[in-house]
């Protein structure tokens, strides 16, 4: 399992302050490095602007709704994520409380769906009012093309989401996976089926691997039935040359040069489609708010009957079935989930030349009735003449 992360992050430059952050809490197990803190972004980061944050916001905020991150854990003392994250479950220390990232990539994730709003800060989280529950499962990282630090197995992986979707555990109703295996594993199937089954919604990474030169391996769970696969793309709306294409794309997302949080606080940009993929599982949380009764497949449908149209038309591996539009999943009033049965067609299995002879056969007929009947009426006329005619000559044609 791989953490789909790129080797080149882009720091966005803005001013040199930095957000107090929230108190210190007691950690189990130490990082071996700490996370880079990033600076304070005070400008509008073009992603939500895109998503119209303040025209959506009336309408939803993911209120009430609980999203499960599986990643590396989630800094809960960023201050605009302080009051959002839940203790969860670290799976790779046999923790309680997986409110801490060592690389910073969960922290991101999160950050995209639940930051709240904070004062002179335009960035925040697309659902700002959901309940993040983190689950702690990788901490791999690929950096210059190596593979570093620790990774759960995939039998934790499947633990991870199998808790998440617990109403025992962390009884979310989204689940966020930034996360990427390359190979498909019945354990981790099996409890994304379950999860699906039990109502939860999956939202998965397409992965990184799309340029010409990487393999474009099927990535796991994204090319799952029931989890909806989420691809990049960049400011312009076209593919990121990274983001990973087929027939497991169902829909694209704002995934290069985006906007998140660090650990402790502050801002920095990513690119990958971990980064996209938190878009979608917060528009979920937005659908589930204001219709809250919505099984995995009827906020799927809805996710994709309103996106809007991609470079690669209807439905495409690129881009799947569009771009994500977040206002119009939520707004829009669809059609029926079913189109009405056509009637049914008159069954005419007869023979084309038995059907014309008996047409030929039927027109016969009703001419030997015409031609009878008037037969008949000449004959009637010819005999009452008859008659007439030798009254009137007994009565030498007197009246009667």
């Amino acid at each position: 399992m791989r953490l789909g992360r790129p080797a080149a992050a882009v720091t966005t430059v803005a001013m040199v302050v930095l957000l107090t952050p929230a108190p210190a809490q007691a950690r189990l197990a130490p990082c071996d490095q700490t996370p880079a803190t990033g600076q304070v972004n005070r400008k509008l980061p073009y992603e939500d602007q895109l998503y119209d944050l303040p025209r959506l916001a009336p309408v939803a905020t993911g209120a009430g709704v609980r999203v499960a991150v599986i990643d590396s854990g989630v800094d809960s003392r960023h201050p605009q994520l302080d009051g959002r994250v839940e203790d969860g479950r670290d799976l790779l220390h046999g923790d309680s409380d997986a409110r801490q990232d060592c690389v910073g990539h969960g922290t991101a994730v999160a950050s995209i769906i639940a930051a709240r709003q904070a004062d002179g800060i335009p960035f925040h989280g697309l659902a700002p009012d959901a309940t993040i529950v983190p689950v702690r499962i990788t901490e791999k990282e690929t950096i210059d093309g190596k593979e570093v630090g620790q990774d759960g197995s995939p039998a934790e992986f499947a633990e991870a989401i199998t808790w998440a979707a617990s109403k025992t555990g962390g009884n979310a109703q989204v689940i966020n996976l930034s996360v990427v295996m390359t190979q498909d594993n019945a354990q981790v199937r099996r409890a994304v089926q379950q999860a699906v089954a039990d109502g939860v919604v999956i939202v998965a990474a397409a992965g990184n691997q799309g340029n010409t030169s990487d393999a474009n391996p099927t990535p796991y769970p994204a090319a799952y039935s029931g989890v909806i696969g989420v691809g990049a793309v960049g400011p312009t709306g076209t593919r990121a040359d990274f983001s990973q294409h087929g027939p497991y794309v169902d829909i694209v997302a704002t995934g290069d040069a985006v906007t998140v949080a660090t650990p402790g606080s502050g801002h920095t940009t990513q690119k990958g489609t971990s980064f996209a993929t938190p878009f979608v599982a917060a528009t979920a949380a937005l659908i589930l708010q204001r219709q809250p009764r919505l099984t995995p497949a009827q906020v799927q449908r809805r996710i994709i009957a309103t996106a809007d149209p991609a470079p690669g038309g209807n439905h495409s591996d690129e881009y799947g079935f569009g771009l994500l539009n977040p206002y119009r999943a939520v707004t829009e009033t669809l059609g029926p989930e079913r189109r009405p049965s056509p009637a049914a067609a008159p069954d005419n299995r007869d023979d084309p030349a038995t059907v014309a002879l008996q047409t030929r056969r039927a027109a016969s007929q009703q001419k030997a009735l015409i031609f009878g009947l008037i037969g008949l009426g000449a004959v009637l006329l010819v005999t009452l003449a008859g008659i007439v005619i030798r009254r009137g000559r007994r009565r030498g044609w007197h009246p009667a």
